[in-house]
């Protein structure tokens, strides 16, 4: 591939997107090329089908080659919150003098945290929040001068499983990979740095799996994956209504759970096959299948409670509640807390459904940028 273009693979909990593309002006990309397929998902932290799973990612790699014409030597592989571990640590350098802090001095910190983690795999260190000898809290310290650099920092893990999962597919194959924490990516590329600043809170809704994540600063708090989603409620839909799993799924999308009017039967047509649906019980399924998913959101915040996160809007992203409509409101009716709409603002690509592939594209292609030579000669090899 060309010097500035980046590929990614995109694992969500029902598909897998592999996308090349690069940056063009004012933050945009431009894609030349994505492949999205279907697989049987994950839970517990392993793939139903691991060998699905490859076939469905060679194919979508094999898919976007021919597009672009040439191969794909090193892959951005996005990491989904059920198989990533997040850990925040406090941690200090002291210099023997005042120095500029530069990559050298915070690379320095990110190091002194690092540690063996049975069954995982470190993939990346971020900041929340730095302080300088002075007591200075800043977000970015590059430029600033101080005798000694600490910080609230975050050190994401992947599962050993899901690496040695992804190898496998690649094995022999020629092709660099590198990792990338998904939420993270989100957290960085759809919230604003200044929301960031004091907490904030990201749902990503999925098919079979979502993750919240509490932000703060540049990095990930804490976060926790539920094995729930839109799949499980088209499950729900399936066996109360006798219905095909398909023609559940195409019924979520139809429902409006907070339709005007009374109960009624509704005929719901679906490959030549005529379904009465209860239209008030159909929408209490709905809302049963979204309240395991605010259970364990509710949970979640539950045990991070002490932190500043009482009026803290809930931004939501995703394949999953953003295609059902109503869910936004239930859910947050249900949390007592705002829910609000988060995904990328590009033209065409503004969905929620696509928020992931978007923020790791962002992501690879700052990480393609910092490992380039001119950019490690002019910062020092060691940042």
């Amino acid at each position: 591939m060309g010097r500035k273009s980046v590929a990614v693979l995109d694992v969500r909990s029902s598909e897998v997107t592999v996308l090349v593309g690069e940056r063009g002006v004012n933050r945009t990309f431009i894609f030349k090329a994505s492949r999205t397929e279907s697989y049987d998902g994950y839970e517990n932290g392993e793939f139903y089908d691991a060998k699905a799973f490859g076939d469905a990612v060679l194919r979508a790699v094999s898919s976007v080659e021919r597009v672009c014409g040439e191969r794909i030597s090193r892959l951005y592989v996005g990491v989904p919150g059920e198989f990533t571990e997040v850990i925040p640590k406090e941690r200090d350098v002291s210099f023997s003098r005042k120095r500029r802090i530069g990559a050298r001095e915070i690379s320095m910190l990110y190091e002194s945290g690092k540690e063996t983690v049975a069954d995982r795999r470190f993939i990346r260190a971020s900041s929340m929040i730095f302080t300088t000898s002075d007591k200075r809290r800043v977000v970015d310290p590059t430029g600033l001068v101080s005798s000694s650099l600490s910080g609230l920092l975050s050190y994401f893990y992947c599962t050993e499983y899901f690496a040695r999962t992804v190898e496998e597919i690649f094995n022999n194959l020629g092709v660099s990979l590198r990792y990338i924490p998904s939420e993270y990516a989100q957290a960085i590329y759809l919230i604003p740095s200044e929301t960031r600043d004091e907490y904030a809170l990201l749902l990503d809704g999925g098919y079979l799996s979502s993750t919240v994540s509490i932000l703060l600063g540049g990095g990930v708090l804490a976060q926790k994956s539920v094995w729930a989603g839109t799949g499980q409620i088209a499950v729900r839909l399936m066996e109360k209504f006798s219905l095909p799993y398909e023609g559940a799924v195409a019924l979520l999308s139809k429902t409006n759970l907070f339709r005007l009017g009374g109960a009624s039967d509704t005929e719901f047509y679906f490959r030549g096959e005529t379904y009465e649906i209860e239209y008030d019980r159909l929408t209490e399924e709905i809302r049963a299948g979204l309240d395991e998913i605010c259970e364990g959101i509710g949970s979640f915040l539950e045990e991070c409670a002490g932190r500043e996160l009482d009026f803290k809007p809930l931004y939501v992203t995703g394949e999953g509640l953003c295609t059902i409509r109503g869910a936004l409101e239930y859910v947050s009716k249900r949390l007592n807390r705002v829910c609000e709409l988060a995904s990328p603002s590009l033209p065409y690509y503004n969905k929620p459904s696509v928020s992931s592939r978007i923020a790791l594209a962002d992501a690879a292609y700052d990480d393609n940028r910092r490992s380039g030579f001119f950019h490690r000669l002019l910062n020092g090899f060691g940042g």
